[in-house]
């Protein structure tokens, strides 16, 4: 998209983004997402990521977040551990790798840079 636009996050449909099943710790976490702008160059993505809940792991692209609903606990390795929640805004760095615990569906607002 090359203008302005609007989108009600909250309200989003969202397409099946299958897990690897190695990323999965414990439960069953599905996950959904939409990109609603990407750059030309492809290394500035924005979109939106839901989670069920559930326990993955991951490795992490440069990212901001804001959630607009549900909760999780992110034990980042060797750093800190995030606890967030509706309306909280969290960075994530490069090559964190991550734990997610996720204690009800949680819904983010994204902005990855590549």
């Amino acid at each position: 998209m090359t203008h302005s636009f609007v989108v009600r996050i909250p309200d989003a449909e969202l397409e099946a983004e299958p897990l690897d099943p190695a990323q999965i710790v414990s439960g069953t976490p599905e996950v959904t997402g939409k990109v609603v702008w990407e750059s030309e160059d492809g290394k500035q993505v924005r979109g939106i990521w839901q989670i069920t809940p559930g326990v993955v792991t991951d490795t992490e692209a440069d990212e901001l977040f804001v959630v607009i609903s549900g909760s999780a606990t992110i034990e980042v390795e060797g750093g800190e551990t995030l606890i967030v929640g509706p309306g909280d805004m969290a960075v994530l760095r490069e090559g964190d790798r991550t734990t997610w615990t996720v204690h009800e569906t949680l819904r983010k607002a994204y902005a990855i840079n590549l």
